[in-house]
């Protein structure tokens, strides 16, 4: 059993600024990179505090970032597997962008999502 938060940073590659607001999409992959099953549930406050919704422009080079607070490996009947992976889609896109999560974890899933928030640290 456990509990963790973690921040993920998206950049801006593009050579012109973005406009964003809200939340980013997730989805908890297998091994193989096949989605497993993943219920989002958008935040504004959790262990770390408040983060609300903004409206953002992100420069070129620049930032945002979120956090997503999971349980692990709690015995409930909700759909537990190993998750090697996250999947994630900013919001106001359609491009998926993927990273691994090395050895697995054990996730239960539902996950709460914090919006985006200017720079480098989702944590306030």
């Amino acid at each position: 059993m456990g509990h963790g938060e973690i921040g993920f940073v998206l950049h801006n590659t593009g050579k012109v600024s973005c406009r964003t607001y809200g939340y980013p999409g997730i989805l908890f992959l297998d091994q193989r990179g096949h989605p497993l099953p993943t219920v989002p549930h958008h935040t504004t406050s959790d262990f770390f505090g408040s983060s609300p919704a903004v409206p953002l422009v992100i420069s070129p080079g620049g930032s945002a970032s979120f956090r997503l607070d999971v349980g692990h490996g709690v015995a409930t009947s909700n759909g537990c597997a190993t998750a090697y992976g996250l999947q994630v889609i900013p919001p106001n896109d359609t491009a998926t962008l993927r990273t691994t999560i090395p050895n697995g974890s054990y996730e239960c899933r539902d996950a709460n999502v914090s919006p985006l928030r200017s720079g480098e640290s989702a944590y306030p």
